[in-house]
């Protein structure tokens, strides 16, 4: 084993062993943020599930006002009905009122009308019993006979059939007075009847109406009492959305506080690291400088893997992420034939290109996903503002969650991995935290000149 070699396993075993605990701390701190991620996301679910159950009583009580509504309607169109009822009640009381006038005063004609059949009556009884007495028609035959003359005799005929039409005149005005107090009885009754029939199924009506009125008046009653209990419900999950929303607001700003602390002491761990690979540089040169001089004149070369060159890191607090040329913006653009918004810009280049990060941070996901395949994501803090960018499709990626980065540290290559038309890097730009919505997605153009 030679002098260089010997030299360069030491320098190699001392960076791994004085990296040892920035890797443990680095794990601890990522935890801490996981946790409170995790906490975020557990109160977003639980928010979202009562967001959901204030939509379903908004619902159960527009259902509710309908219900009310309807029955208002039924209530006002049995009023309706109850007062047409009503009205028609009162009709038919007056014309039974009227009818039984009528009857009264009918029976006051019957009563006069049974008076003169009496009085008829007697008159034939009298007659019958003066017939009896005095032996029938043969008594008609003794007045025939014992007229003085002829002329005497028409005149006692005359008499006669006089006497036997007028009983027969009474008879048949009793009769005809007895068929009419029988039918004005009879029609008179019968109209009494119906009217007091029609009444009755009135009033059954009525009660009916009156019936459904008052159960339609309890349903309201019942409907009000829901509506009221679904207002309190719907309160009461307001409150507790209220609530939720506070926490989560909450945890927000300790998490944007403790990225914040991580990114400071990610920034003086890599000063750290660069003091001491810049110490560690200085003692390997020397120790090279000093295997040269003790070879005997020989020279040494030795073979470097291809490096693809770094993406120039511009001034500022930012810097493009690849080379290439700008293929898609941040914006409205067409793809496969369909209108869409694109929430990032798409840079496009040949061979191995390496893709940096566009500025201090902390790598918060490193992962593989079906749409943006190879992508990283990078929490920045910038003069109090949270930033996070991603980096999709890469055909690799060089770093890890809890990885903190510098601008221009190379964090992986361009590929065409997940939803991808050809290799490019699809980089975009959000102020505040990433979600899947885009809502804080920003034209990158707004802080980067690519």
């Amino acid at each position: 084993m030679n002098k260089k070699y010997f030299i360069s396993l030491s320098i190699a075993a001392a960076l791994t062993i004085g990296s040892l605990p920035t890797l443990a701390t680095t794990a601890s701190a990522n935890s801490s943020v996981e946790d409170l991620k995790k906490q975020q996301d557990d109160i977003s679910s639980k928010k979202e599930q009562i967001n959901g159950k204030i939509d379903e009583k908004k619902s159960e009580i527009d259902q509710n006002i309908n219900k009310q509504k309807d029955i208002q309607s039924q209530i006002a169109e049995i009023s309706t009905k109850l007062k047409d009822t009503e009205t028609k009640i009162a009709e038919k009381t007056k014309e039974i009122d009227e009818t039984t006038a009528k009857i009264n005063k009918l029976k006051e004609e019957i009563e006069v009308l049974k008076k003169k059949i009496e009085e008829r009556n007697e008159l034939l009884k009298e007659r019958a019993r003066a017939i009896q007495e005095k032996g029938g028609s043969a008594n008609y035959l003794d007045v025939l006979l014992g007229a003085n003359s002829f002329g005497d005799f028409i005149n006692r005929v005359t008499a006669v059939n006089t006497i036997v039409s007028a009983d027969k005149k009474i008879m048949d005005e009793q009769k005809r007075d007895q068929a009419e107090l029988e039918k004005k009885q009879a029609e008179v009754e019968k109209e009494l009847a119906d009217l007091k029939s029609s009444k009755e199924n009135l009033e059954s009506l009525k009660k009916d109406l009156d019936s459904q009125k008052a159960k339609k008046a309890e349903l309201f009653k019942q409907l009000e009492a829901q509506q009221a209990s679904l207002k309190v419900e719907k309160a009461g999950l307001e409150k507790e959305s209220e609530e939720l929303s506070k926490m989560e607001h909450q945890l927000e700003g300790e998490i944007q506080a403790e990225q914040a602390r991580l990114q400071e002491l990610a920034r003086k761990r890599e000063i750290e690291r660069k003091r001491q690979a810049e110490a560690e540089a200085a003692k390997r040169a020397e120790a090279q400088q000093q295997a040269t001089s003790s070879s005997s004149g020989g020279s040494s070369s030795s073979g470097h893997a291809e490096i693809a060159s770094s993406t120039p890191v511009s001034a500022g607090t930012w810097t493009a992420p690849a080379r290439g040329t700008i293929t898609t913006n941040f914006g409205w653009d067409i793809l496969n034939g369909e209108r869409r918004f694109h929430y990032g810009t798409d840079i496009a280049a040949r061979g191995s290109v390496p893709i940096s990060a566009a500025a201090d941070g902390y790598v918060i996901k490193s992962q593989y996903s079906s749409s943006y395949g190879n992508v990283v994501y990078i929490t920045h803090s910038i003069n109090g503002q949270t930033f996070t960018t991603v980096y999709a499709h890469m055909s690799s990626s060089l770093v890890s969650t809890g990885q903190a980065v510098n601008k221009g540290d190379q964090i992986g290559y361009m590929g065409d991995t997940g939803y991808s038309f050809g290799q490019h890097l699809h980089f975009e730009l959000y102020r505040g935290s990433w979600s899947a919505s885009h809502a804080n997605a920003v034209n990158p153009r707004q802080y980067i000149n690519f």
